[in-house]
């Protein structure tokens, strides 16, 4: 399947990106094992970022301890071709945030098969018309943005001829309280804008993630790390490999159980049917030639006799024969 409908059709559950931003704290070791661990949990992506200290912010916002963390977490064009190498060796997609035209065309050049814009990017046009330029699908997060805001962003994608858009509900805080999380906005997001929509998680633990599944998330990013003690911006909200499993794994079944919008029935529960449904029994023992009453009939299982849903068709009727205390009635008890 190609990444397009991988990302936009939720095949068999939604395509899930570890974002390991810069949780490896410059150290790549850390980051191989991260990537190693990410496609043991069942993630189809990891996600890096490629910001330098002179792409994120003008100088007068730097203090020497961020100017050392900047440069100590910045990856530069080689950790992400090593990076690359790595992920496709061992099958997980590679993606990156780009923050400047020059990283997005570097990530281009690596092989990456969609971009995903930050929510910092939201009113970013040119950057945002640049990235849709590419022809590569986008992944746009939508924090902080008002809807306004994001109808603007998806016009300017738009102008390029690029409608490969997937659109991220997500709330830029770290972490943010249940009742600031709003997952109803997958839902208005899709229904206002036309396009496949997921969920960029920054709350703690599993079950918001899994409860945008259920909304019908396409794409689940969520924060990964090895460790959450770890020193760094991220670690805190991020999901450790045992809960980013949990949420492949649970967006699997969630996936399985939504099925579909038509009432059916499995064989299992046709099967069921015959074993736990009632049929309408003889509460009394009937003589032939009876009027039925009320009071000569029940309703008990197995259901492989007379629906009790047809009780009322039979009261009046006459018995052709005499018919026991408990036993099944068919069609031809009656005259």
């Amino acid at each position: 399947m190609n990444i397009w409908n991988r990302l936009s059709q939720q095949a068999e559950q939604p395509y899930t990106i570890a974002e390991i931003a810069a949780n490896h704290n410059g150290d790549m070791a850390l980051a191989e094992r991260m990537v190693e661990k990410a496609k043991e949990a069942g993630c189809d992506c990891v996600k890096f970022q490629s910001w330098t200290k002179t792409s994120l912010m003008v100088k007068s916002d730097y203090d020497p301890e961020l100017e050392r963390t900047l440069d100590q977490y910045s990856m530069t064009e080689e950790k992400l071709r090593t990076m690359k190498s790595l992920c496709d060796r061992i099958g997980i997609d590679f993606a990156c945030t780009p923050f400047s035209r020059s990283e997005i065309d570097l990530l281009v050049r690596i092989g990456v098969p969609f971009l995903k814009l930050s929510s910092t990017e939201v009113t970013n046009l040119p950057l945002l018309q640049h990235a849709a330029s590419t022809g590569l699908p986008l992944i746009m997060s939508t924090g902080m943005g008002t809807e306004e805001e994001i109808r603007e962003a998806v016009q300017a994608v738009e102008e390029t001829g690029n409608t490969r858009i997937v659109l991220l509900h997500c709330v830029s805080v770290y972490p943010p309280k249940d009742e600031y999380v709003n997952l109803n906005n997958i839902d208005s997001l899709r229904e206002r804008f036309g396009y496949p929509t997921g969920f960029s998680d920054h709350t703690l633990g599993t079950a918001i993630p899994l409860a945008a599944v259920a909304k019908g998330a396409c794409v689940i990013e969520k924060h990964f790390t090895l460790d959450q003690s770890l020193p760094g911006w991220d670690h805190k909200v991020s999901a450790t490999p045992e809960q980013m499993k949990e949420i492949v794994d649970g967006a699997r079944r969630i996936k399985a159980a939504l099925g579909n919008y038509e009432r059916q029935l499995s064989a299992e529960e046709q099967d069921n049917r015959r074993i736990f449904r009632r049929s309408i029994v003889a509460a009394r023992d009937i003589p032939a030639g009876k009027v039925i009453e009320a009071d000569d009939l029940d309703a008990k299982r197995p259901g492989t006799g007379l629906s009790p849903s047809l009780i009322k068709q039979i009261i009046g009727k006459k018995t052709s024969r005499t018919i026991g205390c408990d036993e099944l009635l068919t069609e031809t008890d009656f005259a």
